[in-house]
């Protein structure tokens, strides 16, 4: 059996190149075809690191985006501009190749078939391709300041640790060999080359310490696939928020790692269900910090990103996850205007009225007043489909947001209304979840409101226990476990949630992992395996 191994640890570099589209040119690079079933090369499929060091791994084992923290500036990326066009050229990101004895040089997208999957109860992620008769993996790990990688190679199915020379003597030696980016200024880039041991080494830490820190946090009495989710899910979010800070970034990639407040206060409110307290208290006293008038998106040193007015919501979710964290100092969150009709929603398509900000903006009420906004709300969103997005607008349809009433702005008053509305939504959905809402523009399903939408029915099965209602709990149930189940089909091989899946095929469209499905996928989990004792 041929092995041949190389290692190394990627030491941060800034990277100055930068890449733009010139718009459908012939001179433009062609991003390569991938393997079919599988999403084209230099798509995020994966994310490894541990609050630190965070890279983006695509279904072949690219490093497509490398940051020194999940929402810091960017020292390796792919632009998502060039993605979406087809004009991504492999010389932009870090990539594996295979060489072969006849010298031949070929990067995983040209393989028989690639796997990929993470080291179990572990963010280190391991890319298996077939060429033939050889079988080549690379494995990542990212620490605090430092991305590990090791390779391998094995012919058939022999054990590592077997003769390279049996390999040789048959024409088959091969290596996988690492190519970095080049920068503007015509240099490599830099990195630092580590013999195996260190490698090994890095590996071994990262692995203990991702068990250490999901160990203390495990789902009770859950069947095997729950308690997958669960972990992965977990996961995902230590890799998406900064140890230091708490700013949580929504993906790993150009244009989501930013820290929008919804999507972060939801990652505070799993850290805090599944007992990462600190994790929660840190992404809270972020949020609170932040200036929500200011923008869409922030930067993960707290600075507002250009380009996207505040959304109508923000204040609210900053607000329930410092509640939930039980923050007592600090300012408490403010809307960033008066009124409900002034700024854009969670869909981000302008200003207007919109059930998911009156519903988030409650979160800024007293008990009392939350109960008044709750009547108010269903009489200008209420309808026989459930509460539209629109107030007084019965054309825009039921919204997913109606969930928000349940969990985790609590209005019980809107029960009845969000379920109705969800069940709309449910009923017309696939098998791989469902769409924001009833007048969304395509039918790919989106796994943040399938999630959202599975803690919602959780949480309302629950209530129905407690009112005597076991048929009905038996209903929400089931709904909840079935939207849990179109989620396992859309995700990845790995486990992480993509953005939204194409509805045919089930490959992911846009940004994997998620980190807004993902905690809303802890919430729903925990809601239906609650701690014990």
């Amino acid at each position: 059996m041929a092995r041949a191994l190389a290692a190394l640890v990627l030491v941060a570099a800034a990277a100055a190149w930068l890449v733009l589209v010139s718009g459908g040119s012939d001179a433009d690079p062609r991003t390569p075809a991938g393997i079919p079933g599988l999403p084209p090369p230099f798509l995020g499929t994966a994310v490894v690191g541990d609050g630190g060091m965070t890279a983006a791994v695509d279904a072949y084992g690219d490093v497509v985006d490398l940051r020194p923290s999940p929402a810091g500036p960017a020292l390796l990326t792919v632009p998502t501009a060039r993605q979406v066009a087809g004009t991504v050229a492999p010389e932009m990101a870090i990539v594996p190749r295979l060489r072969l004895g006849d010298g031949r040089s070929l990067p995983f997208w040209r393989a028989d078939s690639v796997t990929q999957r993470y080291l179990p109860g572990t963010n280190v992620l391991v890319t298996t391709a077939r060429f033939g008769e050889l079988k080549a993996s690379v494995t990542y790990a990212a620490g605090e300041s430092s991305l590990a990688c090791l390779t391998r190679v094995t012919t058939g199915d022999g054990e590592a640790g077997g003769r390279a020379e049996s390999a040789e003597q048959r024409g088959r030696a091969a290596v996988v060999r690492i190519h970095f980016p080049p920068r503007a200024d015509g240099g490599t880039e830099e990195h630092l080359r580590c013999d195996e041991p260190t490698a090994r080494a890095a590996l071994k830490a990262a692995a203990r310490s991702d068990k250490r820190w999901l160990a203390t946090s495990p789902l009770s009495a859950a069947p095997p696939w729950a308690a997958r989710m669960y972990g992965r899910s977990l996961l995902v979010l230590r890799a998406l928020t900064d140890s230091h800070t708490g700013a949580v970034a929504a993906g790993a990639r150009d244009g989501w790692a930013y820290v929008w407040p919804r999507d972060a206060a939801t990652a505070a409110l799993a850290l805090r269900a599944a007992g990462h307290t600190a994790e929660a208290r840190r992404a809270a006293r972020f949020l609170r910090g932040l200036d929500l008038g200011a923008a869409a998106r922030f930067h993960g040193d707290g600075s507002p990103v250009a380009g996207r007015a505040s959304q109508g919501d923000a204040a609210g979710w900053a607000a329930i996850a410092a509640e939930q964290a039980r923050l007592t100092s600090g300012a408490r969150p403010t809307a960033p205007h008066e009124g409900d009709a002034v700024a854009a929603d969670y869909q981000e398509k302008g200003a207007g009225d919109y059930l998911g900000n009156a519903i988030a903006a409650t979160a800024l009420d007293s008990r009392a007043e939350r109960r008044a906004a709750a009547e108010r709300i269903s009489r200008a969103f209420g309808s026989p489909g459930g509460l539209d997005r629109i107030a007084h607008d019965p054309g825009s349809g039921v919204d997913s947001a109606a969930a928000w009433a349940v969990r985790p702005f609590v209005l019980p008053g809107l029960y009845p209304a969000a379920r109705a509305s969800l069940r709309g939504l449910l009923a017309g959905g696939g098998r791989l979840g469902i769409v924001p809402s009833a007048d969304w523009p395509d039918r790919d399903p989106w796994t943040a409101p399938t999630a959202c939408s599975a803690w919602a029915f959780a949480a309302l099965a629950r209530a129905d226990v407690r009112s005597g209602h076991t048929a009905l709990a038996r209903t929400d149930r089931r709904a909840a476990l079935r939207l849990l189940a179109d989620l396992r089909r859309a995700a990845t091989p790995a486990g992480t949630l993509p953005e939204r899946v194409d509805a045919r095929t089930g490959v992911a469209r846009s940004t994997t992992p998620l980190a807004w499905s993902h905690a809303f996928a802890v919430l729903a989990l925990r809601e239906l395996w609650p701690p014990t004792g």
